[in-house]
């Protein structure tokens, strides 16, 4: 590993050198675009070498210092590419510095009109900020701008993904009335597909819930609602857990409410969004004796 990182800082002492020749008289007379081109080479060489001895910071670096020189030279692609390269490194180092290098690339790729590509790219500073760099907002305004560019490109399914992923986040920040919106477009948008129709019973479910947290009468109409738009949804267990539930807050009964809850996780298992969002319901039963 020492022996790895010994010859990526050779490279890069070699890289500095050609630039430096580069701009002189000469360098400019004969060749000077070559020598750039194999600085460039040498930044490349010197990032795989610094990976291999795991110095991710300065791999980014290297890279950054590849994508710099693309840049100046036009080659916007291979800029672009450079940064990803970077980010990548940055990643297992300095989320925040590998947040900068995808904006970067965002950058290019957007004014080649590659919003694909851009969408991707947004989509993965999402994740960043879901894991790394924890930071909600952040994570919901990457898979918006995510979603709008796939959508643009015609990828609905991605879009769907990435507005479901900000559906999720608005209903952890108590923005339901946004998740309900999301929740129930994707519903609707499943409905018109064979092969998705079956999934809207989840997104109804997720809305509905999103409902009672904020009001049990909007809940009880929703569910009218849906059974309208999706007859099949009224023989599912979300929708018979639902109606319980409406009841046992209605009666604010909470330990009634609890039981309904165990008995359908002990058949079909809930994720962490639907035990935050549940409890957060629960909550409203035991806090408020006048919720009717």
């Amino acid at each position: 590993m020492a022996d790895n990182e010994a010859k990526a800082m050779q490279l890069m002492a070699e890289a500095e050198k050609k630039l430096t020749s580069s701009k002189g008289f000469f360098g400019q007379l004969f060749g000077g675009s070559s020598k750039v081109e194999e600085a460039v080479e040498c930044y490349q060489r010197a990032a795989n070498m610094f990976k291999m001895a795991k110095k991710w910071g300065q791999a980014g670096n290297a890279f950054c210092e590849a994508a710099a020189l693309h840049s100046k030279a036009g080659s916007r692609h291979d800029a672009a590419t450079n940064f990803v390269d970077a980010a990548n490194c940055y990643k297992k180092s300095d989320p925040n510095e590998a947040v900068n290098c995808l904006l970067k690339a965002i950058e290019i790729y957007t004014d080649m009109g590659r919003f694909t590509m851009a969408a991707k790219h947004h989509q993965t500073i999402a994740e960043m900020y879901e894991t790394e760099a924890v930071d909600l907002d952040r994570a919901v305004q990457h898979y918006e701008q995510a979603a709008d560019y796939f959508k643009g490109e015609e990828s609905n399914s991605s879009a769907n993904k990435c507005m479901l992923k900000v559906a999720q986040y608005a209903a952890q920040l108590e923005n339901y009335e946004k998740a309900i919106k999301i929740y129930e477009t994707v519903a609707s948008n499943s409905l018109e597909s064979s092969l998705l129709k079956y999934s809207a019973k989840e997104y109804f479910f997720r809305a509905a819930l999103c409902h009672l947290c904020v009001d049990m009468l909007n809940a009880q109409h929703a569910l009218e609602r849906y059974v309208e738009l999706y007859p099949a949804f009224q023989d599912s267990r979300e929708y018979k857990l639902l109606k319980v539930l409406i009841d046992h807050v209605e009666e604010q009964n909470a330990d009634g409410f609890t039981e309904a809850v165990k008995d359908y996780d002990s058949i079909s298992r809930l994720d962490q969004w639907y035990t935050t969002i549940l409890l957060r319901i629960k909550k409203q039963v035991n806090d408020n004796p006048d919720l009717r």
